[in-house]
């Protein structure tokens, strides 16, 4: 018999919802009394009504979990700005609390005590007042890095109990020290966020405020990766409980999350891959939101092509029109790629739309990974031991580029303080040819000290996850604190 519901309010983004499904599904494996109603706020982004389709044919997630896809707000929020996120949060919180009233008020008595919490998404603390409303604990999952948590947390102290105010002392030769941190991290590092004054900072510093009120925090880590961050945020006093329980990723190659992977693309992928050498080919993506100019893109055809290294390049255009954000496949790669690319490198290169990211990864024929930085991508990566070439684009990225080059040795630099703009469509710097090739023969070097590390991480991260490792054990923690409550 169920003794615990949790209601999870994931964000309707890629890199927010897939973790939140992989932590909903790795809870109710774990303890047999716990089920999980995960209320979908339904946001305009190309690839989550796939994805949710491809959950519905998944039979584990019978098992404990459902599904509730809400409609749009009564005045929906057009994806058109930084604001907008919290902007459609903030107006899907009356739907929320009708949904929660029903779930909890309008049972029978037997089965009214079944609620015992509320799991938010990192990006939706004002749901937070919901969980208050019905006397219920709140947890947040922290999908990114402790490190990251660290900094924003570090920023916010520094506002209120030192008074100072970040935005003033923007300069990209300047540093910061942040606790975790060993070495002092540089302004042009930390998210564009922190640098706008109207909304960005104001915005960082309410979410970790409402850090502080969450019941507990699970972050997508463990404790081996991250072990000085980790750390430095359970000294703080005031700060809630702590569960470092990843690498809450799908490490399924055969099911990355796409409902219309069936059409022949993985397998000529995989196909491809099978017929080459191990660890020869580079694979180059750049997340779910991360595209680029066709300047940079002839740039980094270049660069391949000097590199003389095998690749996979997932290659895709932003959305247009109808307020929708993501990307979409090219209808002709020889309209935005060097005249003659594609033929001069037919025999070594695969430049593709879509890609299965978690089947090239773990393919032994995989040496390694060009990566935007993205947290799901950097914990998939070190979950199959290939190294990363960094290249941040947006949000967090920088910031956990530079976790991984300077921090932990596990990745090679191709250029931390690129900052791409989803909004505008266009990037601070240009990235050169020779940057990337120079990377890309890096991080190849079969003796490289980031090669052998990544190797070592894979086994790592793989004993934090059986029984008795760390991050089991956190999970473990987690249980048995819901089911007390």
């Amino acid at each position: 018999m169920k003794a615990a519901e949790l209601i999870f309010i994931p964000l309707a983004a890629m890199g927010h919802l897939v973790p939140a499904v992989e932590l909903a599904k790795r809870l109710v494996a774990r303890d047999e009394r716990i089920s999980i109603t995960v209320l979908v706020l339904k946001l305009p982004f190309d690839e989550i009504e796939s994805y949710i389709q491809s959950l519905k044919t998944n039979a584990a997630i019978d098992r404990g979990i459902k599904f509730l896809v809400l409609p749009e707000p009564e005045n929906p929020i057009v994806m058109s700005s930084k604001r907008s996120v919290k902007k459609t949060v903030e107006a899907y919180k009356p739907l929320v609390k009708q949904i929660v009233r029903e779930l909890i008020v309008n049972r029978p008595d037997s089965e009214s005590q079944l609620v015992r919490g509320f799991v938010i998404d990192m990006s939706c603390v004002q749901m937070m007042d919901v969980a208050t409303e019905h006397n219920l604990p709140c947890y947040v999952f922290f999908a990114s890095g402790a490190g990251f948590l660290n900094f924003m947390l570090h920023l916010q102290s520094l506002s209120d109990d030192h008074g100072v105010d970040v935005t003033e002392l923007k300069d990209p030769n300047n540093e910061l020290d942040i606790p975790g941190f060993r070495n002092r991290v540089p302004f042009k590092v930390l998210p564009t966020l922190v640098w706008d004054k109207e909304f960005g900072c104001s915005y960082l510093l309410e979410l970790a405020r409402g850090y502080r009120k969450a019941k507990g925090i699970i972050i997508n880590t463990f404790m081996e990766l991250e072990s000085d961050t980790l750390h430095a945020v359970s000294k703080g006093a005031d700060f809630p409980p702590i569960y470092p329980a990843g690498l809450i990723i799908n490490v399924n190659p055969q099911s990355d999350g796409r409902a219309d992977g069936t059409d022949g693309t993985r397998d000529s992928i995989v196909r491809w891959l099978d017929d080459q050498p191990p660890a020869s080919v580079v694979f180059l993506c750049f997340g779910s939101m991360g595209s680029m100019g066709v300047d940079q893109m002839r740039e980094v055809a270049d660069g391949l092509e000097q590199s003389g290294h095998r690749f996979v390049w997932a290659l895709r255009r932003p959305s247009s029109g109808g307020g929708k954000l993501g990307l979409r496949d090219y209808e002709n790669f020889e309209d935005v790629l060097p005249a003659g690319f594609l033929d001069r490198t037919a025999g070594i290169g695969r430049v593709v739309g879509w890609a299965p990211q978690a089947a090239i990864l773990s393919h032994r024929a995989t040496g390694a990974f060009v990566s935007h930085c993205g947290w799901n991508s950097t914990l998939e990566s070190l979950w199959c031991g290939v190294p990363i070439a960094a290249w941040p684009m947006y949000a967090e990225q920088q910031l956990n580029a530079f976790s991984l080059v300077r921090e932990l040795g596990l990745a090679v630099e191709i250029r931390l303080d690129y900052v791409w703009d989803r909004w505008t469509q266009s990037s601070n710097v240009l990235v050169k040819a020779d940057e990337l090739e120079k990377g890309i023969r890096q991080v190849m070097d079969a003796e490289s000290v980031v090669r052998k590390k990544a190797k070592t991480m894979r086994e790592v991260s793989r004993m934090a996850m059986v029984e008795g490792g760390s991050s089991y054990t956190w999970l473990g923690h987690f249980v048995e604190d819901v089911l007390r409550t």
